[in-house]
């Protein structure tokens, strides 16, 4: 057998219910969608999605999903304590990742899905170098309860917090054996960052995904980033699934589609922007910059109240749809 075909055989392809947040459905309806899409994995990556933690629910969840034969992965959010999205009113960080073992181990996950923050930790007082020392401080703590559940903590470059070199050294610095990441491509383009150089650097340590495409271009002020649906953006998914396909062909290539109307402005012309990013590598950056330089503005028309939950769906299926059809031609 070749190996495009082994590659075939192994890639699962997912949904991250986060895409479809806006639903507020049971995890029994978010399962059912998820079968009607075809999708092999349905990826809870917040406990709040679960629709409540208590045992005997989560053993009906499990008991569901394999009926459906669908698969489950889950996850948590911030794990940093110094980070402005940590939810302290829930707990320590120890206290939280364990809390999330218990829940996956109840539901046969491999991993749990967490993250450090976004990207405004980036310009607070030590930068993101604090928060990234902060967490790997909280990692150590959860080691030994972490391994002896044969899990993983899958840590996301989340919403700005780190590029891929940065988590990479926070994995290796943690310890590779129980922490891996959740590789966003979507993600990479709020730290400057082209989503093949996040795949390239961070596929060894993959154990999860969160996949969606993004559209840069040139503006006045500096580059500006919008997320869209798979196939609509510039920065090239189709090659990225391919690579992904390639390089991570035991890991779940899970969609996270947050399509947003309009863009995040980067003013990369101004000195003082610049706080907070002052290790990214020249080369890389113009990986990026290339990106938005063949770029054209793309504005959505936001879509009216009435519309909204059909439209959320919309993009989701329309990225199935494209996602799985490149995944057939390997």
């Amino acid at each position: 057998m070749g190996a495009a075909a082994q590659t075939k055989l192994k890639l699962k392809l997912g949904v991250d219910v986060f895409s479809i947040r806006s639903q507020n459905w049971t995890p029994f309806q978010y399962i059912d969608y998820c079968a009607r899409l075809k999708a092999e994995v349905c990826f809870f990556s917040e406990l709040r999605f679960l629709g409540g933690i208590e045992p005997e629910h989560l053993k009906g969840v499990k008991e569901y999903a394999a009926k459906a034969g669908m698969g489950l992965e889950l996850g948590m959010t911030s794990i940093c304590p110094s980070s402005t999205m940590f939810k302290a009113d829930q707990g320590k960080a120890e206290d939280q990742i364990a809390r999330s073992v218990e829940v996956a181990q109840i539901l046969g996950a491999k991993f749990v899905r967490c993250f450090l923050g976004r990207g405004e930790d980036r310009k607070q007082g030590g930068g993101i170098e604090r928060h990234m020392e902060n967490t790997v401080v909280v990692l150590r703590n959860v080691r030994t309860r972490v391994m002896d559940a044969g899990l993983k903590l899958a840590i996301e470059n989340h919403a700005g917090d780190m590029q891929a070199r940065e988590l990479k050294s926070l994995i290796t610095a943690a310890g590779p054996e129980f922490v891996g990441c959740t590789l966003d491509s979507g993600n990479a383009t709020w730290t400057l960052e082209d989503p093949h150089v996040t795949l390239e650097t961070l596929a060894p340590y993959a154990v999860a995904s969160g996949v969606r495409d993004s559209i840069l271009w040139r503006t006045a002020e500096g580059i500006a980033v919008r997320w869209v649906r798979m196939g609509a953006g510039n920065v090239g998914m189709e090659e990225w699934v391919r690579n992904f396909a390639r390089l991570c062909p035991d890991v779940t290539l899970s969609l996270e589609i947050i399509s947003l109307p309009a863009p995040r402005i980067f003013k990369v012309n101004d000195p003082e922007f610049w706080k907070g990013f002052e290790g990214v590598r020249a080369g890389e950056f113009m990986r990026f910059l290339k990106l938005a330089e063949k770029g054209k503005e793309s504005i959505a028309v936001p879509v009216a109240k009435e519309q909204a939950l059909e439209a959320e769906r919309e993009e989701l299926e329309a990225s199935y749809r494209w996602t799985r059809e490149v995944l057939d031609t390997l």
